[in-house]
């Protein structure tokens, strides 16, 4: 049985600046902090994690990142959508040796890794849909952008 995730527009942040991957996830994650969905911990587990283990990836017409953490750091589950004013440079998932200029950041703070698991799948085969990319992009406000998530991302 599918269901659709619950979003939380409070966490999402539409056309905000940041110079830097390290600003833009601490923005979000801080984010999540504030309305109680992870614990103290996450903002230096996403950064250190992202130094490790990269989570930029190349799509046709954007650069998409899907920084996520060990369970341990998070409350409850959630994912903060963030999309940049001015995209910023992230390392590439497959190899970071490559940067990806990313333009939407999917955060993702899960308490259960099997539901991660799911929801990173989930959003693989999502992030194939342009027009998917385009609508968030484009979104002009948090409501927006947080319905056409909702009306997108579902658990098995």
């Amino acid at each position: 049985m599918k269901k659709t995730f619950q979003f939380d527009m409070a966490v999402n942040e539409i056309q905000f600046e940041a110079d830097t991957a390290e600003k833009a996830l601490t923005k979000l994650s801080l984010n999540l902090y504030k309305y109680g969905y992870v614990k103290s911990s996450y903002t230096d587990a996403i950064l250190n994690r992202e130094k490790i283990f990269p989570t930029g990836l190349a799509f046709s017409n954007y650069g998409v990142a899907l920084p996520h953490t060990d369970c341990c750091h998070v409350n409850k589950p959630m994912i903060a959508v963030g999309v940049l004013k001015t995209p910023v440079i992230f390392h590439n998932m497959g190899d970071a040796n490559q940067n990806v200029s990313v333009k939407i950041i999917f955060m993702l703070a899960m308490n259960n890794s099997k539901n991660q698991l799911q929801l990173l799948s989930s959003f693989m085969e999502n992030l194939q849909d342009t027009a998917l990319l385009e609508n968030i992009v484009h979104s002009k406000t948090p409501e927006r952008l947080t319905q056409i998530m909702s009306e997108k991302m579902t658990i098995h």
